[in-house]
């Protein structure tokens, strides 16, 4: 195998990077310099033939343009997001500096902290380029099983969307609304994720597995989600900033939220969920806004 080079060593990063090196030698970087084992400059990253990068949705583009040499490598996108100011999906970004032929979006349902503790996960590695997907699937480690798809849009939809849900679903769960109502909004939370992927061209499969369900009933019943978190700070009445201050982490839902705001309103899409969850970070009282969308 190749060297493997691992952009962003957060917990997602740092995850990865562990799996990845049963098999190959793995370096990994970040914008600030750390204490870690295999730690290099980021023009040593860029050297190696796979780039695995996590740098998060809303700071992907400006990271791209900054600091990023395309020399053929083959790359993998293990960040989740649609761009806020601009309402673009990653493949749209990441198009601007990479060939489709080689670069894939992984997906599916898997916490940081069950895949450094080696635990069995399932992830879906999503390309136009079938041999670049098989290519990079290989890599993963024997706990790690992995799928191949050609539907980029509804692995980057799915990816996205179900932060948005998570963290309706937390806010569900801090006002104590019971398993009933948790059901019902996450059952229609795939439904609406799966209706606007739909509409850009996505395939109905791409929900209802690994990248879709999966993913959603991982992120949105789950307090070692850092969206789902959200949705319980949210739920206590606690400020957006307050509860960013308290994760220490960035949290992919709330960028993803405010872009599914401005794209329904563009494109007038029914996104109740998503616009409701809109209406709670700008301070909407979470119990209002709850009763609002079980209602309607």
């Amino acid at each position: 195998m190749g060297k493997i080079g691992v952009v962003g060593a957060g917990k997602w990063g740092s995850a990865l990077a562990y799996a990845l090196s049963e098999k190959s030698e793995v370096y990994i970087t970040s914008r600030t310099p750390r204490d870690i084992k295999n730690f290099v400059s980021l023009e040593d990253i860029l050297k190696c033939e796979y780039l695995i990068i996590t740098v998060p949705a809303q700071q992907i583009s400006s990271w791209l343009k900054e600091n990023f040499v395309f020399t053929n490598q083959k790359i993998l996108v293990a960040s989740k997001g649609i761009e806020a100011s601009t309402g673009r999906f990653l493949n749209e970004i990441y198009a601007e500096h990479i060939p489709e032929s080689n670069i894939a979006f992984l997906s599916g349902p898997s916490f940081a902290s069950e895949v450094q503790q080696s635990l069995p996960t399932a992830l879906v590695v999503n390309s136009t380029s079938q041999e670049l997907s098989e290519e990079v699937s290989s890599l993963f480690p024997s706990f790690i099983k992995t799928y191949t798809s050609t539907d980029v849009v509804g692995a980057e939809v799915a990816g996205a969307y179900k932060n948005v849900i998570a963290i309706a679903a937390g806010i569900c769960e801090g006002l104590g609304l019971g398993k009933n109502a948790a059901a019902a909004l996450i059952s229609r939370g795939l439904v609406e994720m799966q209706r606007f992927g739909m509409a850009y061209g996505a395939t109905e499969e791409s929900f209802s597995g690994l990248s879709g369900a999966g993913d959603l009933f991982l992120t949105a019943s789950s307090n070692m989600s850092r969206n789902f978190r959200v949705g319980l700070g949210l739920a206590k009445g606690r400020s957006q900033d307050e509860i960013l201050k308290e994760l220490g982490e960035v949290a992919e839902g709330i960028g993803t939220t405010y872009a599914l705001q401005e794209i329904s309103t563009q494109k007038d899409l029914y996104l109740p969920i998503a616009k409701e969850v809109y209406e709670m970070l700008e301070g909407k009282s979470p119990k209002e806004s709850l009763r609002d969308l079980l209602s309607s």
